[in-house]
């Protein structure tokens, strides 16, 4: 253990005589603010803020521009109070709420990742020969860009498909609205769908069956994407045979 800060917060100690201990308790108040109940203002903005809010705190993107963001690591994070930035380094588990994209994080020590960047959920009843019928949500955060972008989580091979749902989590730039299907029938699950934020759409289709793994396809239309990202929701029935004879 340090004799100058906590170990997992880096909360400063107060030295025995030392003088104006007000000073450093009130760092560590000041950091404690900061990083309990994380919330960050962004994770994507590069330039420095000239005017930022006091106790306001970024996640630093890579080749971050400014006095005192530029030639700083990706994934740090900088608070801003009383005038001056300070650089704080997270440690493995750290979660933060991003208020820009209205979702939470999570930090490995360098890397933060959506905590719904995919997600499976599965509900099941056997049978007393071990067969089984599983409903399941496959669910993945998409960043768009270009013409289309596909899903990396797919409708499973031998799934039957009930519906795919859809919500813009960051506004959409560069296209006017989207479709939602796969390759081959681009609106099968929707199409004319919103840009703005928050925009969602329940694509509920007849039971369908698919026969490989099929990736999901955002479509732009009106112009090609530049930015935004959408939460993809695959909808699905999935079947397992009886088990061995014995």
């Amino acid at each position: 253990m340090s004799d100058d800060a906590t170990p997992r917060l880096s909360l400063p100690y107060v030295a025995a005589g030392q003088a104006q201990k007000h000073i450093t308790v009130n760092e560590a108040f000041a950091r404690l603010d900061g990083l309990v109940q994380l919330a960050v203002e962004s994770r994507t903005i590069v330039a420095q803020p000239v005017a930022p809010a006091d106790g306001a705190i970024h996640i630093l993107p890579a080749a971050a521009t400014g006095a005192f963001w530029a030639g700083k690591a990706a994934g740090l994070l900088t608070r801003f109070e009383a005038g001056a930035w300070e650089a704080l380094t997270p440690a493995a588990g750290w979660l933060a709420w991003v208020k820009d994209e209205g979702h939470a994080v999570i930090s490995d020590g360098a890397t933060w990742t959506p905590l719904a960047a995919t997600f499976k959920a599965v509900t099941a009843a056997k049978s007393p020969f071990g067969a089984n019928t599983r409903f399941e949500i496959v669910e993945q955060e998409v960043t768009l860009s270009g013409a289309s972008t596909a899903t990396t989580v797919v409708i499973p091979n031998r799934a039957i498909v009930l519906g795919v749902s859809t919500r813009t989590s960051v506004a959409v730039t560069g296209a006017t609205s989207y479709s939602c299907g796969v390759s081959g029938d681009t609106a099968k699950f929707g199409s004319g769908l919103g840009v703005a934020k928050n925009t969602n759409n329940v694509g509920v289709v007849g039971p369908t069956a698919y026969y490989a793994d099929t990736a999901v396809v955002i479509t732009a239309a009106g112009g090609s994407f530049t930015g935004g990202k959408v939460r993809v929701a695959i909808h699905v029935m999935r079947f397992d045979g009886a088990g061995v004879v014995p």
